[in-house]
């Protein structure tokens, strides 16, 4: 999208909002969407971070949200995956593997994901940060078969973290757990013979680091990361306890809608370039303008990068020109100061950079922060040698057309 403002002319400015379609995946196993999303807060202008907008359901919503925002963790509970065991489980079992173990995929995985429209490709990181689930015993028993009734399942022994959530009795229990980075296998001794079990719900926990919206280009970025699940898998809980579904498919959706708007006001479109104190104060001395000059201010909003450069009614050199009635040409120089916050490639702030007609040197303008309505400034000069050259041509007004463009588009 371009922002174009003109001398003597017309200013364009928008709103930039691009999305596109969600690419469609091939459904295999569970798959859970998740989304976030980015829009500019004006109220908020620093917090420039996605907001997960994934409906959540189990322990962060229900039972402990506020410690889940503290942790930048989010869960989701389903009927879908379901665990069985394969064999009755045995009274102190000393192989983890043959009761209630539980091992997830608490490191940190990459997931790249692409925009829809312009194939620009960033990562997101994700990871397994808590798990639970309701199991039942089968058939229902009137014992506790766990080493210290339901304890361990409230608090579990390390790595796993409890989460004080916890509820049932003998014959069915619901849980959540807290599992940190790189957490190994956490684990529950049977002290009873247990003929059945079933896991009928299951829960899992995630938490992920978006990229920085405000270097992403607006619009929709999808992405897929897939976790097996069974004994030896990403989901890892035994070798008795066995899956009815062998694979979690988790789709991203990240939405960026950036803002680029530009405001100049009334009657700043039409620029009258004069002596530095103005017009008298050069008839009173009698002296001779050692250039003529205009600095207009527009007010800016921008959450995106982009990139500004001209376009000239009568290019002359690398910038416009402006013309007599008899012909005669000078150049007028245009250059552009822009608020705090906003730098250029290198990180530099920008105080009256030149604009040129090739687009040198503005390729990229970079936003630290949401800009909020801030005042930026153009600044348009006659040099003093243009100048000299336009008194030698007696009184006559000279004209021209400057397009300033704000571009999007980089």
């Amino acid at each position: 999208m371009k922002i174009a403002a003109w001398l003597q002319g017309l200013l364009k400015a928008g709103l930039v909002c691009v999305s596109g379609l969600l690419a469609s995946v091939p459904a295999y196993g569970f798959v859970q969407e998740i989304t976030a999303e980015f829009r500019p807060n004006p109220a908020n202008p620093m917090v420039n971070i996605f907001k997960n907008t994934t409906p959540e359901s189990g322990m962060c919503p229900w039972h402990i949200p506020e410690r889940c925002k503290q942790l930048g963790i989010f869960s989701i509970r389903t009927p879908a995956i379901q665990f069985t065991s394969s064999a009755p489980i045995q009274a102190n079992h000393s192989d983890p593997r043959k009761g209630a173990m539980f091992k997830a995929p608490t490191s940190w995985r990459e997931v790249a994901v692409t925009n829809l429209d312009t194939g620009q490709s960033e990562t997101v990181k994700v990871r397994i940060a808590g798990i639970g689930n309701k199991w039942i015993m089968q058939p229902p028993a009137y014992y506790i078969a766990w080493d210290k009734g339901f304890y361990f399942w409230m608090y579990p022994s390390p790595p796993c973290v409890s989460t004080g959530m916890g509820t049932g009795h003998q014959r069915l229990f619901l849980f959540a757990w807290i599992l940190p980075v790189d957490a190994g296998i956490c684990k529950v001794q049977a002290i009873d013979d247990i003929p059945g079990l079933v896991y009928d719900t299951f829960e899992f926990s995630y938490e992920m680091k978006t990229p920085n919206p405000l270097t992403m280009g607006a619009g929709r970025y999808v992405g897929t990361i897939n976790y097996t699940i069974g004994p030896g898998a990403d989901f890892d809980f035994g070798d008795i306890m066995l899956p009815n579904d062998n694979s979690l498919t988790l789709n991203f959706t990240l939405d960026v809608d950036h803002h680029l708007l530009v405001e100049v006001p009334p009657g700043g479109n039409r620029i009258q370039l004069e002596p530095q104190g103005g017009w008298q104060a050069w008839l009173n001395t009698g002296r001779k303008p050692s250039r003529l000059l205009r600095d207009q201010t527009v007010n800016l909003w921008a959450s995106s990068q982009f990139k500004m450069n001209l376009e000239c009614g009568e290019p002359l050199g690398n910038t416009c020109g402006l013309r007599n009635a008899a012909g005669h040409q000078v150049p007028v120089e245009v250059a552009v100061t822009l608020p705090p916050g906003l730098t250029d490639a290198v990180g530099r702030p920008v105080n009256r950079l030149p604009l040129r007609l090739d687009g040198s040197g503005t390729e990229r303008f970079q936003p630290s922060r949401y800009i909020d309505r801030k005042p930026s400034t153009l600044h348009f000069e006659v040099k003093a040698d243009a100048v000299a050259q336009m008194l030698d041509q007696g009184g006559s007004t000279y004209n021209g057309t400057v397009t300033v463009v704000w571009d999007s588009e980089v």
